[in-house]
């Protein structure tokens, strides 16, 4: 479905990243994968020893998103290395959940820059290459914080939300050049993420949900390589939610 496109997934050491990078490499990619530098590098071998699995090129760059400059220098490696960029998936995010009173700036401006910025950052710098492919795409991976607010997450929930008036604008901006932007809302997935909340609390999300479970990565990333294929060619703009009900 996707042999011989170039894409870029950001925040793929593990979780929803993972998942969606493995699914385009499965559907024939090659992959720039990308994620910040950890300090033993154990969770980057692991993902790119899954993803170089299903055969096609992959490569890792450590960065960080929220930096300008050296995501516009890991970009134009990126372009050089691979000879262009088809798929574009931001999907590296953080959270630094508070109550908006106990929240600090530093929280604030942290979960923006990595969230938000890192994803205009990616881009603002690929978007020159991805519109001179025959077949463009941006998906950014938002939230339902993003849609309907959480409480402890006004920091996440602002920058989720974000995303998806950036992708909008993008998708009028790039429309023009074949480019399609859309929007994945992921609701509670069982990653890191969620791993760390309290068994009460996770029970009690599974029964708000109507079909009573959290969703698995592969949920998104099943989702994530069907917008980046021919077979959603007309459809740009649009927010997408994967929550099994929960924000009907």
């Amino acid at each position: 479905m996707l042999k011989g496109r170039k894409a870029v997934v950001t925040g793929c050491a593990r979780g929803i990243g993972l998942s969606i990078a493995m699914a385009l490499a499965k559907h024939g990619a090659d992959l720039a994968i990308i994620d910040v530098a950890a300090t033993d590098g154990a969770k980057e071998e692991e993902a790119l020893n899954a993803i170089q699995s299903f055969g096609t090129n992959v490569k890792y760059y450590a960065c960080d998103v929220s930096d300008f400059e050296t995501a516009k220098e890991i970009c134009q490696a990126i372009a050089s290395d691979f000879g262009g960029v088809d798929i574009l998936i931001n999907n590296a995010g953080i959270t630094r959940d508070n109550l908006l009173l106990r929240m600090s700036e530093d929280d604030f401006d942290k979960v923006l820059d990595v969230n938000l910025k890192g994803a205009f950052n990616f881009s603002k710098h690929l978007a020159r290459t991805i519109i001179k492919s025959p077949f463009g795409r941006i998906i950014n991976i938002s939230s339902v914080s993003g849609i309907a607010g959480n409480p402890g997450q006004v920091n996440y929930s602002a920058s989720k939300a974000g995303l998806i008036g950036m992708t909008k604008t993008m998708a009028k901006e790039l429309a023009s050049r074949s480019v399609t932007c859309n929007v994945i809302a992921p609701g509670f997935i069982e990653t890191d993420m969620t791993a760390v909340l309290p068994e009460g609390i996770a029970e009690n999300l599974k029964a708000s949900i109507p079909l009573k479970r959290l969703g698995q990565p592969e949920d998104v990333a099943a989702l994530a390589a069907f917008l980046a294929s021919d077979y959603a060619a007309y459809i740009t703009g649009e927010v997408i939610k994967v929550d099994g009900g929960m924000c009907i």
